[in-house]
This record gives C-alpha cells, structure tokens and sequence, in this order.
C-alpha cells in the first residue's frame, strides 16, 4: 500500500478546486491547505475536506504518502482557506493510535473522501471499522489555530 499513487485525474482537479476557491467560492465542505513546500520552499496548496471531531478540526491524507501529508509534516503551519475566509493554522500530526476514533469518525462524516478511498482500493465498504484499520498507514492531522 505504500507505493500507491493517487489517481491521474487527482492533479487537474485539484488545480481546478484551489483555482475556484482563490476566486472566493466554497465548494461543498472542502477547504485549501496552503503549506511551504519541503523541498522548494514555494506555497502547495492542496484541496481536502477538514471535520470536526471531538472539539478538534482534523484532515486525513488520501492515499499513504501523499506529497501533501510530508509538506505539512515538515511545515507544521500554514493556511486553511474556505471561500473568501483564510486563518493561520498550526499542523499537529496525530500518532497511529490517536488517529483511530478519528478516522473512524472520518467514515461517518466525510462522503467524499469514503468514496475516494472506495476507488482507490483502501478500502472496500468504507466503514468505520474499515478506515480504524488504516491507522499508521493514512497520516491524519489536527488543524489548530495559530
């Protein structure tokens, strides 16, 4: 599973996503994470779909090793836009254990990223159980103010 890579089409619609949300649009419940890239230096930004789960705002990586997840990683802060609506955020990964409730939570409230994991191969039904088993395999992280 570790060599898996995202979709083709993943790219071109993400481009679209940051394109349509700089213009000011929300678009359903997803936000733009802005982070120095680990390598360039220069802003990545990538579309993903935070939740709230027990008080806290959290975002789970699409595929394992996801370019994004070690640009945030080696970050630890960035952006999160929504529209018009832009605030600082501290990026706090969370451990494999930890991340368990959270992804399973992920299961319930996040239809889009169920599906995508869905056709990716991650996961067959996408169930809370399901998404449990991908602790230490999927990076999550918390989103804090800054």
């Amino acid at each position: 599973m570790s060599g898996m890579r995202p979709p083709r089409w993943l790219k071109p619609v993400n481009k679209v996503m940051v394109a349509v949300q700089k213009l000011g649009v929300s678009v359903g419940p997803s936000a733009v994470l802005t982070v120095p890239g680990r390598k360039s230096g220069q802003p990545r930004s990538t579309p993903m779909t935070p939740f709230e789960h027990a008080g806290g705002l959290y975002t789970v990586a699409g595929y394992p090793g996801a370019d994004w997840a070690a640009n945030a990683r080696a970050a630890g802060s960035g952006t999160l836009s929504r529209g018009r609506r832009c605030r600082l955020v501290r990026i706090v990964e969370v451990s494999p254990a930890d991340s368990r409730p959270v992804l399973r939570a992920f299961a319930r409230k996040v239809p889009v990223g169920v599906r995508f994991a869905r056709r990716s191969g991650l996961v067959t039904d996408g169930t809370p159980d399901e998404f449990e088993l991908l602790a230490g395999t999927l990076a999550v992280f918390r989103l804090d103010p800054a």
